[in-house]
């Protein structure tokens, strides 16, 4: 379906202020199809004379009558009549006009748009009698309040020219208030009065000013002063902490202040769970942080164990199991910083690729590391072993590829995350591997984990092979001239 801005251009030649104005209106009239009980559609006239549909609402507070959406399509010859009687007149008309969809006659109030004094659309209110609502006080003075926005519409005072915040309003059936030029409460909805309770007022309002009654009428002096909706919450701290959120709309003819409306919403329960989700997110994070602080602590033990070890083999699986714990200490760390339980993967590559930097070149075997691309969002349980994994093929990269006393190179990390599959792949212009390796058959212990957390845990697939000359310029590597360098191949799925 063709979005309002979308259908404006493609069938008028309406200017860009003129459509905005158009826009303005749309995403404020939820609140007019509520008032009225009815549908609200917005038609435009087309360069050849004909009326288009480019929005629709149907009331919350009332049945609509049509079951399919209007948009993009064309007016009816009967509808048309009406439609431009009231865009020529510039007046507010009313027609009983015959739909295909409809059994009986459907009334059709139709508003002009008015922009800066010129007619520019037309905004019907349709409805049936059969299925109306039983006229009350509630329903008239609904009607009463739409029919004074409609002469707001057709003198283009509304919508206003502040962008509203209206998606995060409340709704006419949350509960709203109708108050006069001094804003005084002339009527209250079932719903507003609920609300008011809750805050614990209780008195009579008709008549009242809403600050007489102990109601924070901030929202209300504001919009009667700018001559724009506020929206507005404050809190009423008593046994039950209620919270409210106030939507403020002032009623204007010829530029005064005539009236207003009130919406009002308790979101005392809203608000609540936005606390505790905070809490608990602030919790997890401290979480994390402590199993950082733990696990740093355990590789500062390691490390004073390492310094005892006399044996060269023992020494050196002592300080591979550091930097194993090192490299999840990082994974938490970062977890620790970042609200939810995803993270940046790249925030942790790159203190890897740091890490490695420090711990394994030497001015022997001086080697670079590069990061390219950036692996998204990735949750914790996946981040942690692909951390631990991504350590070990660096350290194999150099270990291998880099023998000490050779002159160094360059391993180069590309990340790529299509939102289905993470892949990621480690290049390096060193010895490169025997032609004939397969890591199904490696035994050492850093490539055994490679194998086991990738297959296992994370349900990826792993390959380890020689490069080719394209594939090393692709990553922008030179070709070695002592061996074939070296790719690892790694896919996980998401």
């Amino acid at each position: 379906m063709a979005s309002l801005g979308e259908l404006t251009r493609q069938h008028s030649t309406l200017t860009a202020d003129q459509s905005a104005h158009l826009q303005r209106l749309v995403s404020d009239w939820g609140m007019l199809a509520d008032l009225c009980f009815a549908d609200v559609l917005l038609y435009l006239p087309s360069q050849d004379g004909r009326w288009l549909v480019i929005a629709h609402v149907r009331p919350v507070t009332g049945q609509t009558i049509y079951i399919a959406d209007w948009v993009g399509e064309w007016a009816s010859t009967t509808e048309t009549e009406v439609l431009g009687e009231a865009f020529r007149s510039g007046s507010i008309v009313e027609h009983d006009v015959k739909v295909e969809s409809v059994p009986e006659p459907v009334s059709v109030l139709a508003i002009p748009v008015s922009h800066k004094g010129v007619p520019i659309a037309v905004l019907t209110r349709e409805s049936s009698p059969r299925i109306g609502r039983l006229p009350g006080e509630l329903e008239t003075t609904y009607l009463s309040i739409f029919d004074r926005f409609a002469t707001m519409i057709q003198e283009g005072s509304y919508p206003f020219a502040t962008r509203s915040m209206i998606s995060a309003a409340p709704r006419v059936g949350d509960g709203a208030m109708v108050l006069d030029e001094d804003a005084r409460v002339r009527y209250a909805s079932p719903n507003a009065v609920s609300v008011l309770h809750r805050l614990g007022i209780t008195s009579n309002l008709v008549g009242m000013h809403l600050a007489e009654l102990g109601f924070n009428d901030g929202s209300v002096a504001s919009s009667y002063e700018r001559r724009e909706p506020v929206l507005e919450e404050f809190d009423r701290i008593n046994s039950d902490d209620v919270s409210v959120l106030t939507y403020s709309i002032p009623l204007l003819s010829a530029g005064e202040v005539t009236g207003g409306v009130l919406l009002l919403r308790d979101v005392t329960e809203l608000r609540r769970r936005d606390r505790l989700l905070l809490s608990k997110d602030a919790t997890i994070r401290e979480i994390h942080h402590r199993v950082k602080n733990n696990l740093q602590t355990i590789s500062s033990l390691l490390r004073l164990q390492s310094r005892r070890l006399t044996n060269t083999e023992a020494k050196a699986a002592v300080n591979e199991s550091v930097r194993r714990i090192r490299t999840i200490a990082l994974v938490h760390e970062t977890l620790s910083r970042e609200a939810g339980d995803d993270v940046a993967f790249i925030e942790i590559v790159r203190p890897l690729m740091r890490l490695a930097e420090e711990g394994l070149q030497s001015p022997d075997r001086p080697v670079r590391f590069v990061v390219r691309g950036d692996g998204g969002k990735l949750p914790a349980t996946v981040a942690t072993p692909l951390s631990v994994v991504l350590t070990e093929l660096l350290q194999n990269a150099v270990d291998h590829g880099f023998p000490e006393g050779s002159s160094g190179g360059t391993v180069v990390v590309v990340l790529a995350n299509d939102g289905k599959q993470l892949k990621i792949e480690v290049f390096d212009d060193g010895l490169g591997v025997a032609p004939d390796f397969h890591i199904e058959n490696a035994t050492g212990l850093g490539l055994v984990i490679v194998r086991t957390l990738v297959t296992t845990e994370l349900a990826g697939k792993i390959a380890m092979r020689q490069a080719t000359s394209t594939e090393l310029q692709e990553a922008g590597l030179t070709v070695p001239n002592r061996g074939a360098g070296t790719v690892v191949e790694l896919t996980v799925p998401l």
